[in-house]
């Protein structure tokens, strides 16, 4: 059996792999990580040029008819680079729902954009419980009718123009379809330490029609769960690559910093640490291959991939702490990658469920009450 990716996979990720290393300089990561913007919108265009925008939007509307395998191998190699932006939120999460709900004239109007990367969207769905359970969610609204209330965590708010609305209908979940910028819509920015930007989004009466409904009403926990199912994954190939990435970075560390008369990395505390995070990255990124190629292949994935995203939201956070005592002083300056990449990770790891959301799933695959 020939567990490699494919050749258009090993393609995907080594013209990735290059692109990100010119055009996403940790320096640039590290500007936008300051930036109130957080968004480079020439990087976004050249992405964009690759396709990358439209890797899960079907061929018919201008995308690419990838598989979710695919965009994981991506995300991987944006994680290693640092990358920010919309890209999870909006040509993961938001474009899934659209493909999966969306009625013929929502296709035909956001797919193409989105595939182009001209226009972006992203999911709001956390209210006051700051949980990503279906069960929370308590934010109703008759349709047709007027929203009022609010959602929290809404990634990248400020650069969407549609946002897609999670709301509580008389059977269960229900999706709207809104302008971000309809009246009454407002988007207040939150305070991240991971330089991401997150926001709170007020609903003061907007109105809602039936031509905002994403799919059909109380029908939305199915395609909610995929969505959050696929952005849960992107966010463990995210800490995979960024934790990929700190293990070079201590690894080079280790074999040029001298102490003593010679290299730290001939110091056996120091290589016992070094092998660590090798198996906590390596173990992370099989435990994701395996759910993603469940995922892709339409096969029950909810235990593996919960195992995915709570193993490595724990092992992935454990490869950058342990980095900081292998680099000493200097991985707690802010100037250095370790710093920003740690903060990656941390998000990451919450994002789309904590471990405590996900061992809750793992339990119930293997039968626990």
């Amino acid at each position: 059996m020939d567990f490699r990716p494919s050749s258009s996979q090993q393609l995907l990720i080594a013209t990735a792999r290059e692109f990100l290393r010119k055009e996403c300089p940790p320096e640039l990561s590290q500007r936008l990580a300051l930036d109130a913007r957080g968004f480079d919108e020439a990087l976004w265009r050249r992405m964009a040029e690759l396709g990358w925008p439209g890797l899960l939007v079907p061929g018919d509307f201008g995308g690419s008819d990838g598989s979710l395998l695919d965009v994981i191998l991506l995300v991987e190699e944006m994680g290693r680079a640092g990358l920010p932006g919309p890209f999870v939120a909006s040509a993961v999460v938001a474009t899934s729902l659209v493909v999966a709900a969306g009625n013929a004239a929502q296709q035909k109007r956001l797919l193409p954009a989105l595939a182009a990367g001209e226009r972006l969207a992203t999911l709001a769905l956390v209210e006051e419980t700051g949980t990503f359970d279906l069960e929370a969610i308590s934010l109703g609204c008759a349709v047709p009718g007027r929203l009022t209330g609010r959602k929290l965590f809404v990634k990248d708010a400020h650069l969407a123009g549609d946002l897609v609305v999670a709301v509580r209908d008389a059977d269960g979940p229900g999706l709207l379809l809104l302008p971000a910028d309809r009246r009454g819509v407002a988007r207040l920015p939150l305070d991240t330490l991971s330089g991401e930007k997150l926001f709170e989004v007020t609903f003061d009466a907007v109105e809602v029609g039936a031509d905002d409904r994403l799919g059909r009403a109380g029908r939305g926990a199915g395609v909610l769960a995929a969505a959050l199912t696929a952005g849960a994954l992107a966010r463990t190939a995210e800490m995979v690559g960024a934790a990929q990435h700190v293990l070079e970075l201590a690894v080079e560390h280790a074999k040029t910093r001298v102490q003593g008369g010679r290299p730290i990395g001939g110091y056996q505390a120091v290589q016992h640490a070094c092998a660590d995070l090798v198996r906590d990255v390596d173990a992370s990124r099989g435990l994701l291959y395996v759910a993603a190629w469940k995922v892709s292949e339409g096969m029950p994935a909810d235990g593996e991939v919960a195992t995915a995203k709570a193993y490595s939201g724990e092992a992935c956070l454990t490869v950058a702490r342990r980095a900081h005592q292998i680099f000493g002083a200097i991985g707690y300056c802010e100037e250095h990658l370790l710093h920003l990449l740690h903060k990656r990770i941390q998000a990451a790891s919450v994002d789309f469920g904590d471990a405590g959301l996900h061992l809750e799933t793992v339990a119930q695959a293997i039968g626990l009450q």
